[in-house]
Parts: C-alpha cells; structure tokens; sequence
C-alpha cells in the first residue's frame, strides 16, 4: 500500500507547459502587490544610517504611511513588476535543472541545492538592472535625500505609476555609470541570491519531510509544504541578511567595493548592523513565501498532464 506521507514531487517532465506560464505569471503578480511595502521598507532599513529615520519595520510602515499615504509605499513597484520575466526564467531553470541533475543524482538534497543555485544566477543576470532603479525609487521620499540620485519636481502623488520619474533616475544613473551602472552589485546580488536559493530548497523539502513524519498520515501534504516554506525562508534570510544588507548599500549609494562596504558599515554600526532589516524580510517572506509554496504546488498539480493526475495522491 502507498504511503501517504510520501511527498511526491512533480517534476518538469509532468508538466502541460502552457497552463504552467499562464497561471505562473498571474500568481506571482498577486504575491508582489501583497508583499511589496515590506520589500520598500526592508530596504529603506537597511541603507538608513543607524536609525537616522526609522526604528523598525512597523515604525517605518507608519511614518511612510502618515506621509506619502498608500501610495508611498508601492513607489516603484511599477518597474518592480518586470521581474516577472525573470521570476518565469527561475522557475523553468530550475526544473529543467532538477531534471538534468537527476540524470547524475538521485539525491533530492543535491537537486534541489544545484538548481536552486543555478536558477538564481539566471534570474539575477536579469533582475539587477530593474532592482537598481526601483531601489533608487524606493528611496524618493519627502524631505530628508536618502539615495544617491534625487528625483526632480514634486513627488506628490507619484507612487505606483511614475514614468516621469523612472526615465529621471535612469538618465541620473546613466549619467553617472554609464551601462556599468545598472548592474552595480551584480556581484553582491550573487553572493545574496544564490545561496539564499541554493539552502531554501533543501530546507524546505527537509522541513516538508520532517512533518510529513510528525503529523498525522490523513494530514494533506499543501499543510506541511506551507509550514515548511516560511520555515525555510527564515532560516536562508537568517543565513544571508548580512550580504543582503551590503549589496543594497552597494546598489542605492554607488559603492564599488563589497569589502569596503562590509568594514565601513562594522566600523558605523557593529555586528548588529548586519541584521537590519532582518525583521522586516521575514514578516515581508512568511506570507509570501506560504502563498508561493501553496500557489506554487497548486500550480504544479493544476498543470499536471492529464494522464498522470489519477495516479498522484496529494
């Protein structure tokens, strides 16, 4: 008899393809507009000089509502949102990766690490250049410049459709850069993004299998796959805030140097200055990562050619 605490997991070749994409990208705008204020704030945190502006994510939440009111907290999301392409490349590197590994290994463990890596070196090749300048949008607020570059003219009611100041910041960053200038941090976006992919996977199929052994046989395996997501995120967020930290400094204020980035913000703020913003990216990864986890699963299951859906037990 099957036993029912086996997470089976779908792979690329299970797959109908177009019902993947589709229901992919509508998915992952969904998770974007919920979690994109905690992404803002996340980094206004982390390139704030000590606590110059904010005392925490729910300090800053509230001093950015107060204002620049709801708006303000989704300045450039509308850049943000042509990560969407590369959330796709990530998703399609990383089965077809899991599919080549496979060929090797049969080790979950070991597919999950290689393509979750993998898949963040091709999706961070085309997010850094739209995160350079929604990052410098983020940092448009009232009053006190907390960026390099400074949008000209009023910023009044300029918050999630804002052409005017895009093309102002991509001109100031070419101006400044040239090309060059909108993959500053590459690096240290790789040395973030690609462990951070790399140990969530195996986290979170770990974690999955865990509970999988803890509760229940009747327990639906969507239960243990949402608990185990944010599980994972916690524990990569943990591990990699400090180089998240000093790429979004390398990014908005035009360092050069993740060395030098790395001992001046030990020289200003401490061992503790490697953390901040930690708070703010679990609250801002917890839901999204419960709503990716389910999604993600649900889309793999609603995606799942015909022919195979009677012999899968979920």
């Amino acid at each position: 008899m099957e036993d029912k605490r086996n997470i089976q997991i779908i792979e690329w070749e299970h797959l109908d393809k177009k019902k993947f994409y589709v229901l992919g990208v509508a998915m992952t705008m969904m998770i974007r507009v919920s979690v994109y204020p905690f992404t803002l704030i996340r980094t206004r945190l982390q390139v704030q000089k000590g606590k110059s502006l904010y005392h925490g994510t729910f300090d800053a939440f509230v001093k950015i509502l107060r204002a620049d009111g709801v708006t303000g907290l989704y300045r450039g999301f509308l850049v943000n949102t042509f990560t969407l392409v590369s959330g796709q490349c990530y998703v399609t590197t990383y089965e077809l990766t899991r599919k080549f590994v496979s060929d090797y290994s049969q080790s979950n463990t070991v597919k999950s690490l290689v393509a979750g890596g993998a898949a963040s070196l091709v999706a961070q090749s085309i997010t850094v250049p739209i995160d350079v300048v929604s990052q410098h949008l983020m940092m448009q607020r009232k009053g006190e410049k907390m960026g390099r570059f400074q949008v000209h003219g009023n910023l009044e009611g300029q918050g999630i459709i804002a052409f005017g100041q895009t093309k102002d910041i991509i001109r100031q960053i070419l101006r400044a850069d040239g090309l060059r200038g909108f993959y500053r941090g590459y690096v240290a976006s790789l040395l973030t993004y690609i462990p951070n992919s790399a140990v969530w996977w195996p986290f979170y199929h770990f974690y999955a299998e865990q509970l999988s052994y803890l509760c229940p046989q009747e327990c639906p395996h969507i239960v243990f796959q949402a608990i185990s997501g944010p599980l994972a995120a916690a524990t990569a967020s943990i591990l990699t805030n400090p180089m998240d930290v000093i790429r979004t400094r390398v990014q908005v204020e035009g360092k050069s140097s993740i060395i030098l980035t790395f001992r001046q913000l030990m020289a200003e703020e401490g061992p503790w200055g490697l953390m901040k913003g930690l708070s703010a990216r679990i609250i801002s990864a917890t839901p999204s990562t419960i709503v990716i986890v389910v999604g993600y699963e649900s889309l793999k299951k609603l995606s799942l050619r015909p022919e195979l859906v009677d012999s899968r037990h979920w």
